[in-house]
């Protein structure tokens, strides 16, 4: 089928895991270096996807750093992965709002402190 500017084109959740930096007012712990955030997120492909969960993180009043993406359910169950009954519906709810959920936040703590 071709796609004309009329045919939405197909959403998929990437999972993604965003590097955060300090910043005044982020919401953070306190003694926190940064943090890793485990994300779903709709797009029409992974770098939509990502456009989108920094432009969500900034709104937020975070620093995103740095984006992994990990790809879609399909890609991470045909490597294997066991996608938990919680998670499947994260994933079902960020591709029905069109949204970037955060699904963990793990704080970074510098050793020395």
């Amino acid at each position: 089928m071709t796609r004309t500017p009329s045919t939405p084109r197909r959403h998929d959740v990437y999972t993604l895991v965003v590097e955060v930096g300090r910043k005044s007012g982020d919401g953070l712990p306190d003694g926190a270096t940064g943090a890793a955030l485990l994300c779903y997120a709709s797009g029409v492909d992974e770098a939509e996807a990502v456009r989108e969960t920094v432009a969500v993180l900034k709104q937020a009043d975070l620093a995103p750093l740095d984006v992994s993406g990990y790809g879609t359910r399909t890609d991470r169950e045909e490597a294997g992965e066991e996608i938990t009954e919680e998670d499947a519906a994260l994933m079902q709810r960020a591709l029905d709002d069109n949204a970037v959920i955060v699904v963990q936040m793990t704080p970074f703590f510098d050793k020395n402190d």
